[in-house]
């Protein structure tokens, strides 16, 4: 597909999947209400000196999130997989699946930059600007590697192809490494309008601080399946 097709289908499928969107913020919001009730039974439990309370809370309230974090990344997962396969539907929850496939994405997000951020920590102790640009250039090589690799997780459903380094480069070459930036810089482009769009509500007391802050949820649901959307559909012309 080219550059212009990829982003118009990745900007029109949110549109048509408003069900799915609804699912996503839902989800965000149960997530922000866990994170806020945790916070508050985590002062509760201090202010009554009940350690053993604070501790239990805190231990719940992170487990939930942390579960519900995978599951959305999981199901981002699943955009990715339905954009490979240049399907129009939007994906179902499937929450077992959807965390384990979550947990994946994140081991395999965490590799990816640990590389890079030792290769900066051993070259700084060496000299500081030295570990800065190569450290930098690393980033930026394994971030381009890590969009591969998130969609042969996508693909495939396994954490040892998408950590093959070597063949991610390959499917980097191979999707065309101009394209990918070009479409990392146009869906960075229209984030940060819509962004802007949605922040001129801000200063505009309290009536439009909330509005602000619902369209900032929703610019932010509508941004992620338009980014998973265009990596799917970027990896189908090699799947």
């Amino acid at each position: 597909m080219e550059i212009g097709e990829i982003i118009g289908d990745a900007i029109r499928y949110p549109l048509n999947h408003t069900k799915s969107l609804l699912i996503y913020l839902v989800l965000y919001f149960i997530m922000a209400v866990v994170i806020i009730f945790t916070g508050v039974g985590l002062v509760a439990g201090q202010q009554a000196n009940n350690l053993f309370s604070s501790g239990v809370i805190g231990i719940v309230g992170l487990l939930l999130v942390l579960i519900i974090s995978f599951l959305i990344n999981g199901y981002g997962l699943d955009i990715v997989k339905f954009g490979i396969n240049r399907s129009e539907d939007a994906p179902e929850i499937d929450i077992a699946k959807q965390v384990i496939n979550g947990i994946k994405l994140t081991i395999v997000a965490f590799i990816y930059f640990i590389i890079p951020l030792i290769i900066y920590g051993i070259l700084s102790n060496i000299n500081q600007t030295l570990g800065l640009i190569i450290g930098l250039i690393c980033f930026i090589i394994f971030g381009f590697a890590l969009i591969m690799g998130e969609c042969r997780l996508a693909n495939t459903e396994s954490i040892g192809a998408a950590l093959n380094m070597p063949e991610a480069l390959k499917d980097l070459q191979a999707v065309g490494i101009v394209k990918t930036l070009a479409i990392i810089v146009i869906i960075l482009v229209v984030a940060i309008i819509l962004n802007w769009i949605g922040g001129l509500f801000a200063n505009m007391g309290d009536i439009g601080s909330f509005i602000s802050a619902i369209l900032s949820a929703i610019i932010g649901a509508y941004t992620f399946f338009l980014g998973n959307r265009a990596a799917g559909l970027l990896y189908s012309d090699i799947a």
